[in-house]
């Protein structure tokens, strides 16, 4: 190979892909966390060392030249490789002391992970931790986050999983309101009741009718992906909803609408990538995660 003929800087190839991906200018110089001047000096430093131009404005955007489209699956291909070497150079550290990102519902990060985390800074008080609390499953390939908490089994290849507990869940609302109801003693007694929705996908709805109620979309006036928003609400008496035994069960202002019904129950999952795995660090945090979670039903 002609190491010579290799004239251009990776950092503002890296600015050039992020830029491609994010769609904008302003998006990309957040995800790398730099300024948006900083980055379009370097996105236009690569045109000028390439030759081409990558992006042309199109209204108040930008959008990728033929020559942008062209060369961006081959940067892309750059960055997986980039994102391959720093998985494996942080993999094989046997530094306990550092950063790591754990990732996890809205509802398990605010109600559970709060005592484990506790337990852990008193453990290991040289680890500094960031929780990511979101619905949205983080890309673990993509470095979004080191370990994900999650309510399902992974399928890629290259991640760790290890199944930590059998999760239940159940349907709860004030008292107050199941009273306006008539204090319903079976699903189809719900027909005229108010549930909160998570989106516009029926897939609740049909569970829901699966078990006995006889629900339509009219039945969900209120929506929310916010697991946090959502139980706000039942604990409000807005409407019926869903939320983990633990943490429902542990409310004073709510109660189960069905007591005797079966729970939901899902899988929760500890995921790591398997390069990450070998990381000392990301090992111990691992491990102290599996061991706390397996001894409490998590949402």
């Amino acid at each position: 190979m002609d190491w010579r003929s290799v004239k251009f800087d990776w950092n503002r190839a890296r600015a050039f892909l992020v830029t491609a991906e994010e769609g904008s200018l302003s998006a990309a110089a957040r995800a790398l966390d730099m300024t948006q001047p900083t980055l379009g000096r370097q996105v236009a430093a690569l045109e000028e060392e390439l030759g081409i131009a990558l992006f042309e404005r199109v209204g108040r955007g930008i959008e990728l030249t033929p020559g942008g489209l062209a060369l961006v699956e081959h940067v892309r291909a750059m960055g997986e490789a980039a994102n391959r070497v720093s998985l494996i150079a942080s993999g094989k550290s046997d530094c306990l002391e550092g950063n790591i990102c754990i990732s996890a519902t809205e509802a398990t990060a605010a109600y559970t992970l709060p005592p484990i985390i506790q337990k852990l800074r008193q453990k290991e008080p040289g680890i500094n931790i960031e929780l990511i609390a979101s619905s949205s499953a983080s890309d673990l390939k993509r470095r979004e986050a080191d370990i994900a908490i999650r309510g399902f089994r992974p399928t890629q290849l290259d991640l760790i999983a290890k199944k930590v507990s059998d999760a239940k869940a159940h349907l709860y609302a004030t008292p107050s309101y199941l009273a306006s109801l008539g204090n319903p003693g079976s699903p189809m007694e719900f027909s005229h009741a108010e549930f909160l929705g998570f989106n516009k996908s029926n897939e609740y709805l049909n569970a829901l009718n699966e078990r006995g109620f006889e629900l339509s979309i009219s039945n969900f006036p209120v929506m929310t992906e916010n697991h946090l928003v959502h139980w706000e609400l039942v604990k409000q008496g807005v409407c019926i909803g869903v939320m983990s035994e633990d943490i429902g069960d542990a409310e004073p202002g709510v109660q189960r609408i069905l007591p005797d019904s079966e729970p939901f129950t899902f899988e929760l999952w500890l995921v790591a990538h398997r390069e990450l795995r070998t990381s000392r660090r990301v090992r111990v945090v691992f491990d102290f995660l599996a061991a706390e979670l397996s001894c409490s039903e998590v949402g």
